[in-house]
């Protein structure tokens, strides 16, 4: 009797690991990947799993929210930690890895599986009558993006990201900030920065002066009025940020009784208010460049950034209003999403996805249904913020981050020490989950 065979479109990590998942379940998969026949603009490799923008996999230390990421995908038998591990050299607390043993690790030990087919051509259609997995990446190609608005709208398609920075709450410094909303409306939901003119001016300097990030050629974005970069808009003028997004007006700083010169907002991120948004500071300055000017903003000079600002080429879908928590579409159950199109950011969260995709369609096969992790482990706080509502008005990318499973409020647990603590509850919360849901 001939298998029922998964379709997966796009041979990068989220679509390696969705076949793993499926392939050592015993279940038979159907791998399509366009290279060579067609490549995007950042790929060079014909090999699947090609890491274009870095060798680095980020931290495998566990006090690190991306390290216990890993952890966890290694309890789940991982391809791609597994590959990393194998293929590993020598980068501090680093999973860095050597680009063309890593991506070949991984091409072979998807082809030594008998159930495995692998066809090497653009995909243009989506099949919807049996199960597929979409896992095509941030450079999905002109004409599957199409396919894709389509099948979905394309209202709920994006091409470009204007991010923000996102903060952590505990390490703002409440004695120097203070809650308002403007002319006094509403609830106080907002933390405002006050800062003098002297320090005004010298922020809008260093603005100009830091270093950028340059864009690749299939990069260039013409950028919307409505969402410039912040250093764009410093530089129309003197006051350009005093009357835009640092717009002071309004805010009365109840420790002074006065008005500031001009005001940097934050609005909370999640409903935990663990993570706070720099609101309309979408930027292109280096990430080392964003730590040094941004902590020059009062309350913030120890500020530890959960997510860097950043406009870059990256399609994705709006996936809290599309996608189940099994990564089904709400509108065709036979049709998964899977990697960073979901609306994940960096190479293992992209993986990550693409293991509960590949989970989550083992199980239907299996006539079984799959619950979905704690959201008190990486992975599940990972799927609850792209699937959950809470995240619709305000949907972007987002990489790990401790504030996304960040359950704790007591103020004297020291950070290092809160994060032991996050770290420990996460694992056992998927020690649990893994042996009642039996996915490894």
């Amino acid at each position: 009797m001939t298998k029922a065979s998964v379709t997966i479109i796009g041979g990068g990590l989220a679509g390696c690991e969705a076949a793993w998942q499926l392939l050592r379940r015993g279940h038979a998969v159907h791998l399509y990947e366009m290279k060579p026949q067609k490549f995007s603009p950042a790929h060079k490799m014909e090999n699947l799993a090609e890491l274009v923008c870095s060798n680095s996999l980020k931290s495998n230390s566990l006090d690190n929210a991306t390290g216990l990421l890993k952890e966890e995908m290694r309890r789940l038998h991982s391809l791609i930690i597994m590959a990393a591990d194998r293929t590993q050299v020598a980068a501090g607390s680093a999973l860095a890895v050597d680009r063309l043993q890593f991506a070949t690790e991984i091409e072979t030990q998807l082809k030594r599986e008998k159930n495995f087919t692998l066809d090497r051509v653009e995909v243009t259609k989506i099949p919807e009558d049996s199960l597929t997995i979409i896992a095509t990446g941030p450079l999905t190609s002109d004409a599957m993006a199409q396919e894709i608005a389509r099948m979905l709208d394309s209202a709920y398609l994006y091409f470009y990201d204007a991010i923000a920075p996102i903060i952590e709450a505990d390490s703002i410094d409440m004695d120097k900030v203070f809650w308002a909303s403007r002319y006094d409306k509403g609830t106080p939901d907002y933390l405002n920065c006050p800062l003098s003119r002297e320090e005004y001016e010298r922020f809008r300097q260093e603005l100009l002066l830091g270093e950028k990030v340059a864009a690749k050629p299939f990069e260039e974005v013409r950028h919307f009025e409505s969402c410039l970069p912040v250093e764009v808009l410093a530089s129309r003028g003197e006051n350009s940020l005093a009357f835009g997004p640092m717009k002071p007006v309004g805010l009365i700083n109840p420790k002074t009784g006065s008005m500031a010169y001009a005001v940097v907002q934050l609005r909370r991120e999640n409903t935990a208010g663990t993570l706070f948004n720099l609101v309309g500071f979408q930027t292109k300055l280096t990430w080392p460049e964003q730590r040094r000017i941004f902590r020059l903003i009062p309350g913030l000079q120890n500020a530890q950034f959960a997510r860097y600002g950043s406009i870059h080429r990256n399609t994705y879908i709006h996936s809290p209003s599309l996608l189940l928590p099994s990564l089904q579409l709400k509108t065709n159950e036979n049709v998964f999403f899977a990697g960073q199109i979901t609306g994940v950011e960096g190479y293992t969260e992209s993986a990550a996805m693409g293991i509960l995709a590949g989970l989550n369609a083992a199980f239907i096969l299996e006539g079984k249904k799959l619950q979905p992790p704690p959201v008190h482990t990486a992975l599940g706080a990972l799927l609850h913020y792209i699937v959950s509502p809470e995240s619709a008005d305000r949907f972007q990318p987002m990489n790990i981050n401790f504030g996304l499973l960040n359950t704790l409020h007591a103020k004297k647990i020291r950070k290092k020490e809160k994060n032991i603590i996050l770290v420990n509850q996460a694992l056992q919360a998927l020690n649990d989950w893994i042996a009642g849901q039996n996915p490894a």
